[in-house]
């Protein structure tokens, strides 16, 4: 919030949340930026400033989470005349929102001072403000306001019931998360414990935002609940409208109409809308405020009702109507004469002339002269003045005649003196600052020179709900005052940060970290993986992948690479050479086999393999020695009438066993008859021939 030269405040942007609804831009060479507070909470950037403070998104170390660090700006905290009511303030800002446990209120975590610095860490809420919702959807059917309404009461319920007010409800202290799902109020901090009523400032001077102000913080300079109540209801008039009930040309104009006029219908803006929501309207924004809800939590129950006619589909209800509208008399017709000239009700620098200052300078009573003594030289006709006497008494009654009208219009000059005084130094010389949010840039700079201000462009910022080229923030805001020729500095938004995920593939995982943390992605401990490609602790891949692009915060898995995967080879001698083969083949070897005879392994079981044992790599060869059982001998030829000894040493001579025996034609000559198995048949080695003799 940012005091303008009367002591009003104002926003000058806004971004989440935390707290925070973030449109606002990290400025460029902010010193806090990279500074760690406390040994523990980590600026990152900043999202919104404005007169008292400024706000940063940061991260816990200690907890590891993003947080909203509010930090006082500097020469407000050193607890010397109004800077230490500042201090005071703000630190009370975190005793006051931390007796909060409401799920519709930002939570306030710590609260702190380093080196000087005093800060508050809160509840970051990304997203954007309820400023924004309105200026995309307002108008809004009614059913639908009163939903958006319902957790902000809620939050000022729970306030009012812990003794303390707000103080200043508007749209843009309602944060919304980006899902939408989370409503909540933010900024207590003018808020303050409170008995029944407490005093709005200690040195006359307003805190708070003009178009919710309630007509008793004008006037009187006080606020209870009522007064947040009051706020509550403008803010709902505006979603119902989707304008503000009160306008000026000035601020003090648009205070003068809180206090002098009521807040109209919104079915006058928005045709149709039934008679229960104008009343429900108009019973929150009562001028006075002894006609209003008590406090939050009784307006949230009014609210409820009307939430629960709309839903059934009630277009009349004349007894929700009664119960709503305000007694008879209670709202009435705007002033005559001007807003402009009749502000000298509202409390400000304006000296007031008394009704009666003609009346403060008398003359002598006619009494006085009637019983004066009688003048011996008989000049009471008119002669010259006396020093005593009825001469005397004429002379100095007609003196103070005569001085009375002079001294009338010297109290009259000095009063208008310092009249205008007052007017021109707290509000001629001011302008209000021309509207020009969603604008291009040209177009809002020739609308500001066109109102007589200077304009300033300051480095573009990223913004979740304006596109890029427009204006996302303007310093002073819309509507707030600001000198006749004055600069007013504007901010281009770059539309929504996001980036692509850069190509990674083969770089080193410290490497790829710096490169995406410059883009402001949050990178995780590397995932691991083999590969046959890329060489050990460098970068195979990204999820999600090259290309893609992200919002900043988005987590983006790195996959490094464990080099090649060694692979077992295990020992395969005298098990089945096919299921080695599989095996061997599908962990990605490249086996050869090679055949043999063997008297000790069975056929097609491995007689031996190369290497015999350890790991490989994918695409390696593995050679294994199959066996072909024992070995096998051709039964020769020519046996047949061979003598028999000829015939066994040729077979012995082979490996193989004989048997000889006498055929039936034995005729004791000692040749050979015939040969089993027969000549040219292949046996094992061994085995046995049968030798038949003639």
């Amino acid at each position: 919030m940012q005091p303008d030269p009367r002591g009003r405040t104002r926003d000058e942007s806004r971004a989440q949340g935390p707290a925070h609804g973030r449109t606002g831009g990290q400025a460029s060479g902010d010193p806090m930026i990279g500074r760690i507070l406390d040994r523990r909470y980590r600026i990152t950037e900043r999202i919104a400033r404005g007169g008292m403070a400024s706000v940063y998104q940061a991260h816990d170390e200690r907890l590891d989470r993003v947080v909203a660090v509010k930090i006082m700006h500097a020469g407000l905290g050193d607890g010397h005349g109004d800077e230490g009511a500042f201090a005071a303030r703000f630190v009370r800002e975190a005793r006051a929102a931390a007796r909060l446990a409401h799920p519709n209120v930002v939570s306030v975590y710590d609260q702190g001072e380093d080196d000087g610095i005093v800060f508050l860490a809160m509840e970051y809420v990304p997203g954007h403000t309820l400023r924004d919702t309105i200026i995309a959807e307002a108008p809004m059917p009614a059913r639908k306001a009163l939903a958006v309404m319902e957790p902000v009461l809620g939050a000022l319920a729970a306030a009012h019931r812990a003794g303390l007010v707000h103080r200043d409800v508007k749209p843009e202290n309602v944060l919304i998360s980006s899902d939408g799902r989370q409503i909540k109020v933010a900024d207590f901090g003018l808020a303050r414990a409170v008995t029944s009523e407490t005093q709005h400032t200690s040195t006359g001077v307003l805190i708070g935002t003009v178009s919710y102000m309630a007509p008793e913080l004008v006037t009187e300079g006080t606020a209870d609940a009522r007064a947040d109540v009051y706020a509550a209801g403008v803010l709902l008039y505006e979603l119902l409208t989707g304008t503000k009930p009160h306008a000026g040309e000035t601020p003090i104009q648009v205070a003068y109409k809180h206090v002098h006029a009521d807040v109209p219908p919104p079915s006058r803006q928005v045709p149709g809308l039934p008679a229960y929501v104008d009343a429900l309207v108009a019973r929150v924004t009562a001028r006075d405020r002894t006609l209003r809800p008590a406090d939050a939590g009784v307006f949230l129950h009014q609210l409820r009702r009307v939430q629960h006619a709309l839903a059934n589909g009630v277009t009349d209800d004349p007894a929700l109507v009664a119960d709503l509208a305000l007694p008879a008399g209670a709202l009435q017709a705007d002033p005559p004469g001007g807003y402009a000239e009749r502000t000298e009700t509202l409390r400000s620098p304006t000296t007031y002339l008394p009704d009666d200052l003609t009346h403060h300078v008398r003359t002598t009573p006619s009494a006085s002269r009637a019983n004066a003594p009688t003048s011996t030289r008989g000049d009471d006709a008119g002669g010259p003045t006396g020093l005593t006497g009825p001469t005397g008494d004429r002379g100095r009654v007609r003196r103070r005649r005569r001085r009375g009208p002079v001294t009338l219009v010297l109290a009259l000059l000095l009063a208008l003196a310092v009249g205008v005084g007052a007017w021109w130094f707290g509000f001629a010389r001011y302008a209000s600052t021309p509207g020009v949010l969603q604008l291009t840039q040209a177009a809002a700079t020739a609308k500001l020179k066109a109102a007589g201000l200077e304009v300033k462009v300051s480095d573009p910022a990223y913004s979740d709900t304006v596109p890029k080229g427009k204006v996302m923030a303007t310093d002073p805001g819309a509507g707030d005052r600001v000198l006749h020729g004055g600069t007013v500095t504007i901010t281009i938004s770059k539309g929504v940060e996001q980036y692509p995920v850069p190509a990674l593939a083969g770089k080193s995982f410290s490497d790829a970290k710096a490169a995406l943390t410059q883009i402001k992605m949050a990178v995780p401990d590397p995932a691991q993986a083999w590969s046959e490609t890329v060489p050990e602790g460098q970068v195979i891949a990204t999820s999600p992948k090259a290309g893609t692009v992200l919002r900043p915060g988005t987590a983006v898995t790195v996959t490094v690479s464990k080099g090649r995967q060694p692979i077992k080879v295990g020992n395969w001698v005298r098990k089945s050479a096919k299921h080695a083969e599989e095996a061997l083949t599908a962990r990605g070897l490249v086996v050869k086999t090679t055949q043999d005879y063997s008297e000790t392994i069975p056929q097609g079981q491995v007689i031996s393999q190369s290497p015999g044992s350890g790991t490989l790599y994918k695409g390696d060869t593995v050679t294994l020695l199959v066996s072909k059982g024992l070995p096998m001998v051709t039964i020769p030829g020519g046996l047949r009438g061979s003598g028999v000894d000829d015939a066994r040493s040729k077979l012995e001579a082979l490996g193989l066993k004989v048997q000889v025996k006498n055929s039936a034609f034995y005729a004791g000559l000692g040749y050979v008859i015939s040969v089993s198995p027969g000549s040219g048949t292949k046996v094992r080695e061994g085995s046995t021939v049968t030798l038949s003799l003639f």
